[in-house]
């Protein structure tokens, strides 16, 4: 049975405090789809992207899979006082804070909300949006080291020339 704690909504409105951004080590995965977007926005070929955006990083199960690289100071990449790439932002940051083991259960929710003052904030998002971006974040599966060739060729075809 579904847990149902949002079932009225949850507030949530980005403060711009940079924590989930950059207050420590982490780790921003690209899907294919996040590919696609980031290379659109930038205008860029995937290998270039790849080169001064990404590194290969430790997975589960012994995958390698694409990650955003991190500044000297532990931000991402992408971060300079505001996502640089809001409109074209991986869907793991789109998302955020309605990932779908954040929101299975209230006590998660309260937990994260400790850490994030746009939690319990601002705009009220309704338990299809929520639901949405939790399984959205869900299935948005990393890009592994050994389908980068094939991804990588595949995505440069869609993008102009």
């Amino acid at each position: 049975m579904e847990n149902n704690f949002y079932e009225k909504g949850l507030k949530f409105e980005c403060r711009r405090c940079s924590y989930c951004c950059g207050n420590g080590p982490g780790f921003v995965y690209l899907s294919k789809v996040d590919l696609l977007n980031l290379c659109r926005f930038f205008k860029l070929k995937s290998k270039d992207f790849e080169e001064k955006f990404c590194r290969w990083v430790e997975y589960y199960e012994g995958k390698t899979v694409l990650a955003l690289i991190e500044t000297k100071k532990l931000e991402c990449v992408l971060w300079n006082n505001g996502c640089t790439a809001y409109e074209g932002r991986p869907v793991q940051c789109r998302t955020w804070p309605f990932w779908d083991w954040m929101v299975a259960e209230k006590s998660s929710w309260d937990e994260c909300a400790k850490d994030c003052p746009g939690m319990n904030y601002g705009k009220l998002h309704l338990r299809e949006e929520i639901s949405q971006a939790a399984s959205e974040y869900k299935n948005n599966i990393p890009i592994q080291l050994d389908q980068w060739k094939e991804i990588s060729a595949a995505i440069d075809s869609l993008l102009p020339a």
